[in-house]
Formats: C-alpha cells, sequence, structure tokens
C-alpha cells in the first residue's frame, strides 16, 4: 500500500491578483465582468423606487399603531439586545421588522449602484443618482435613530419623512433616466418656456403640500406611541389642527387647478404625448388621494385610511416628478440618433 501524503496547493499568482483586484474595488470588479440589459438597468432602479415607498408606508404603520418606541433606543433594540425580545411583544416586533426592512432597502439600492455602474457604454450620471440615494439611506437611518432617542419629537418625524421624500426623488429621476433611448446629452426642452414655469409653479405647490402635511400629521392625533408624546405647537402661528388641515386641503386643490391647467395648455400647443400622459397620470392620482383625504378626515382619521393617504403622497410626489422629467428629452450622445424635439414648441 502507498503511504498516503499531503501536498500544499498554491493559489495561482493570478487568481491571488483577481482576489486582491476585487477587494480593492468590488464594482469596477463586477463591471469588467458583467454587462447587464437596459432592463435589468431599468428594473434595478425600479426597485429602489418600489423600497422607498414600501420604507415610507411601514414606517407610518409604525406610528398609527403606537409602535414608534417598540424599540425604546437605538442602533440596539434594547440596552442589552440588539434585537426585539419577546418581553416588549408586537410593538416591539413593528419596530424591529422596519428596521430590517431597511437592510432590505439598502440591499435594493446597491443593486441599483452595481447595475448602473456595469452597464456599457458606462453612464457616470447614473452610478451618481444611485450613490446619492444611497447616502440618503443612511442620513435617514441616523435621522431615524435620533426620532427614537429624543422620543418621537414631531419634527424629527416630520424631517425624518421630507428626507425620504428626497430619496424618491433621486429615485425616480434614475428610474426616468434608465428608460431606452434616454442618454446623457444636454437636456433638450419639448415645450416652450411659459410651460416649463407652470409645472414649477406645479412642482413648487406640490411639495408645499407635502410639507404642510408633515404638519397635519405633527400635529395630529396620531403621535406614534401609547405614552404622552408631545404634537407639534401650531398655535403660535395661531392656527389649530383644524385649520391647518384646512391649509392643506385649500394647497391639494391649488394642485389640482394647476394640473388641470397644465393638461389643457399641453393640448393647447399640441405638446408631445410624454407631458400628456404624465400629466393625466397625476391628476388621476391627485382624484383618488383628495377621495382618502376627505374621507379619514370625516371619519376621524382611522389608521388603514391614514396608511393609504401616506401611500398617495408618495405617488402624488413620484407623478409630479415624472410631470417634469417628461418636459425634456435626453438623447444619446451617439451620432445618428435625431431629436424628438418639436422646434416648433419653443416659441412656446
Amino acid at each position: 500500500m502507498h503511504k498516503a501524503t499531503s501536498t500544499m496547493v498554491r493559489v495561482p499568482k493570478l487568481t491571488r491578483a483577481v482576489l486582491a483586484q476585487a477587494a480593492r474595488n468590488p464594482l469596477a470588479f463586477i463591471a469588467e465582468r458583467w454587462t447587464p440589459e437596459t432592463r435589468t438597468v431599468r428594473r434595478a432602479a425600479l426597485t429602489a423606487l418600489v423600497m422607498s415607498c414600501v420604507i415610507v408606508v411601514t414606517g407610518g404603520a409604525v406610528r398609527l399603531t403606537g409602535s414608534g418606541l417598540g424599540c425604546p433606543t437605538w442602533p440596539k433594540c434594547t440596552a442589552d439586545s440588539l434585537t426585539t425580545t419577546s418581553e416588549m411583544g408586537l410593538h416591539g416586533y413593528i419596530e424591529f421588522g422596519n428596521r430590517l426592512l431597511a437592510y432590505v432597502l439598502c440591499a435594493a439600492v446597491g443593486w441599483a449602484i452595481i447595475a448602473a455602474r456595469s452597464q456599457k457604454p458606462a453612464r457616470r450620471s447614473l452610478t451618481l443618482l444611485g450613490w446619492t440615494q444611497f447616502w440618503l439611506v443612511m442620513g435617514n437611518a441616523v435621522l431615524g435613530g435620533i426620532v427614537v432617542l429624543v422620543g418621537l419629537n414631531p419634527y424629527t418625524v416630520a424631517a425624518h419623512f421630507l428626507l425620504s421624500t428626497a430619496l424618491i426623488t433621486v429615485a425616480t429621476v434614475m428610474w426616468a433616466r434608465t428608460r431606452d433611448g434616454e442618454g446623457d446629452a444636454e437636456p433638450r426642452p419639448l415645450v416652450g418656456q411659459a410651460v416649463r414655469q407652470l409645472v414649477w409653479c406645479l412642482v413648487v405647490a406640490s411639495g408645499l403640500l407635502v410639507a404642510v402635511g408633515t404638519v397635519v400629521t405633527g400635529s395630529g392625533p396620531h403621535a406614534g406611541d401609547s405614552s404622552d408624546v408631545p404634537r407639534m405647537d401650531i398655535g403660535a402661528i395661531g392656527l389649530d389642527w383644524e385649520g391647518v388641515s384646512k391649509l392643506h386641503a385649500v394647497l391639494a386643490w391649488i394642485v389640482v387647478s394647476l394640473t388641470f391647467a397644465l393638461w389643457f395648455v399641453l393640448k393647447a400647443v399640441d405638446a408631445p404625448k410624454g407631458p400628456l400622459n404624465r400629466t393625466r397620470d397625476l391628476f388621476l392620482i391627485l382624484l383618488a388621494q383628495g377621495a382618502i383625504g376627505y374621507v379619514q378626515y370625516f371619519t376621524d382619521l382611522p389608521e388603514l385610511l391614514v396608511g393609504a393617504h401616506m401611500l398617495g403622497s408618495c405617488l402624488v410626489w413620484i407623478a409630479v416628478v415624472r410631470v417634469l422629467l417628461a418636459l425634456r428629452e435626453r438623447p444619446r450622445s451617439e451620432p445618428g440618433i435625431p431629436s424628438q424635439a418639436d422646434p416648433q414648441l419653443s416659441a412656446v
């Protein structure tokens, strides 16, 4: 019988060099070996956008179920445990589950970054949008921890939502930039300056609508925890909760009116189908959101409808951003691809 001998297998120098390269710059390593299709990049960007909305809705569920302090500290769930414990009950599971979803959001944003970085030819603007989402997620995670540490202070809760809106904005832009035919050339307007100014008025009014919505929430009855959580003091500006709710409704009607006016103007100037379709989508979403808002107001703010209204807020803002982006085209920089802009519209 031959005596068994053991031998040491040496790692080839090439393999070690590859591993070192992967460790130094994993994104470049993946990009050299993988070229995703355009639809893969678009799906990755859409996934990040969907998860950005999901985290807002689940965060609302945490507040509406009174689970905001289900994990009373941060970054741990309790002073002695990183995760929730059975003694903390359902509120602890809800709050900790929302924290876990933040990792899913990070994974979705990471996939979008990798897909954008690996696309050929490389589009640095897409990668930059992906990294912007990453840092917004990190910043909002820290802000979410501060919200817990200060006992659900309503101003920090409002800031938490507004930063999530900024994340949704960037995710929407990235998703729109991944569509077929979209490149990195200088944007070319599809409509005239007067129409663009009207759309910017719509964007500003919609931003105010979202911001005032956070005041309605911060001064309303859903504090986010069963304990005595202070609400926003809006009496200093001469308003009560009813007053700020009516202000929110007035802003909503202004946004609806501007959207309706924009649709007629676009029809009058014979604008391309893109801006018209996006404006129609926004109008329909606003009608649904308005119906939910009025029903919840007159039914004493049931939690389910408030959660639906939060989702509607995300969808309204996405639709507004899409209207803004539809006013221009960014053709690919390669020669031979004509612009779809109508020169006659530039005089409008």
